[in-house]
C-alpha cells in the first residue's frame, strides 16, 4: 500500500456518512487501545485520533482510515488491523502539527510500509 492510499477507507468499511465514531472504543488485533477522540472523513484524507489513556501514558495516536477493518455501531467499536506494538511505534503525536502535511507524510510512510493484515 502506498502512503497516499492509507488515508482512504477500505471498500465497505465506512458507508454511513452520518455516523460519527467519536467516543467509540478502538480495538487493535491484540486488544483495546483507547477511544476515538477526533475523526476526519474527508475523501482521501480520512483518519481517527485515538486517546490511548493509560496504555501509552495518556498519549494520542493518529490512525489512517486504511488501518480500520470494521466499524460496529451497535458495540460502538472501531476495529483496526494493527497490533498494539505497531501503533505504539508510530511517529509520535503532536497536538500542534498532526494536521500538517509533513507529519501526515511521516504517518503515511510508516503505515504504508507495514504489511496489510
Amino acid at each position: 500500500m502506498t502512503s497516499e492510499n492509507v488515508w482512504t477507507y477500505r471498500s465497505g468499511v465506512f458507508g454511513d456518512e452520518s455516523l460519527s465514531v467519536i467516543g467509540f472504543d478502538v480495538e487493535a488485533t491484540d486488544g483495546k487501545i483507547g477511544s476515538v477522540d477526533e475523526e476526519s472523513n474527508v475523501v482521501g484524507d480520512s483518519y481517527i485520533v485515538v486517546d490511548t489513556g493509560f496504555w501509552i501514558f495518556g498519549k494520542k495516536v493518529v490512525l489512517p482510515a486504511s488501518t480500520i477493518n470494521r466499524i460496529d455501531p451497535q458495540e460502538r467499536k472501531v476495529y483496526v488491523n494493527r497490533t498494539k506494538e505497531e501503533i505504539k511505534a508510530a511517529p509520535e503525536f503532536d497536538e500542534t502539527t498532526y494536521r500538517d502535511s509533513g507529519y501526515r507524510e511521516e504517518i503515511g510512510g510508516y503505515y504504508g510500509r507495514l504489511p496489510m493484515i
